[in-house]
């Protein structure tokens, strides 16, 4: 009887009926999707429009952190605004970028994968990447030069984007969780000391790629953390000092 139940209920009723009826059967909750139902996103532009975009959040709360290491010489992705928010005690604020940008301070034209003989080695205390692994194309070149221009017993602060969208208008390659980059960086930065974490949960993920901003979000929304739903992964290099073995 409930077999040909079973196909009577599949041959009359729609797919969406049955799932509602399965969840209504076994106790499931039936979403409310109110103006969630959208094709497009509240903002096209990350929530920067509304706010502070969610994986924001996470990076400030990352550099935050580690403001005791950004000092020194520093050298940061694209401009070094970053640098002069959280640094301390700076002896350089330099940047570098494939392309020129609207800023005039870029102090190193060039692809950091193709960076040898342009940025020295060993240089620099402190090098931040936030929130742009995703569009280096050669990542494992860059990972490579990232460590090569930092100086023994320097760090590399780094963080990059898993579920928010993706960059449009440019070129947009590694969304990965963090067991992904934790093999990239096994392979780029052998010997060191390496901290890799995810940040978010389905909430904050769901946030992010609808482009709502963090405020719109409660704190302990924003800072319960499961691993499933990564919107920031944070990596942290730390270099082997001058005459530790690797």
């Amino acid at each position: 009887m409930a077999h040909a139940l079973s196909g009577w209920a599949h041959r009359r009723l729609s797919p969406a009926t049955l799932v509602h009826l399965r969840c209504r059967l076994r106790g499931l909750e039936i979403p409310r999707w109110g103006n969630l139902r959208r094709l497009q996103p509240f903002s096209d532009y990350f929530g920067f429009d509304r706010g502070t975009p969610i994986d924001r959040y996470y990076l400030l709360q990352f550099l935050d952190a580690h403001r005791h290491l950004i000092t020194g010489r520093v050298l940061e992705i694209q401009m070094p605004g970053y640098t002069r928010l959280y640094g301390h005690d700076l002896v350089a604020t330099d940047s570098v970028d494939i392309v020129r940008g609207s800023w005039d301070d870029l102090t190193y034209l060039v692809d950091l994968a193709d960076s040898g003989g342009v940025i020295p080695d060993d240089h620099y205390d402190c090098f931040l990447l936030p929130n742009t692994l995703c569009v280096l194309k050669d990542i494992e070149g860059c990972l490579r030069h990232a460590l090569r221009v930092v100086r023994p017993g320097g760090v590399i602060l780094a963080t990059t984007g898993a579920l928010i969208p993706m960059a449009g208008g440019l070129h947009d390659y590694w969304h990965l969780g963090a067991d992904g980059w934790t093999e990239l960086a096994a392979r780029a930065w052998p010997g060191c000391d390496v901290r890799i974490e995810s940040h978010g949960n389905c909430l904050a993920a769901v946030a992010a790629m609808l482009g709502l901003a963090h405020e719109e979000l409660d704190k302990e929304e924003l800072e319960h953390n499961d691993p499933r739903y990564p919107v920031l992964v944070t990596l942290f290099c730390r270099k082997p000092a001058a005459g530790a073995s690797r």
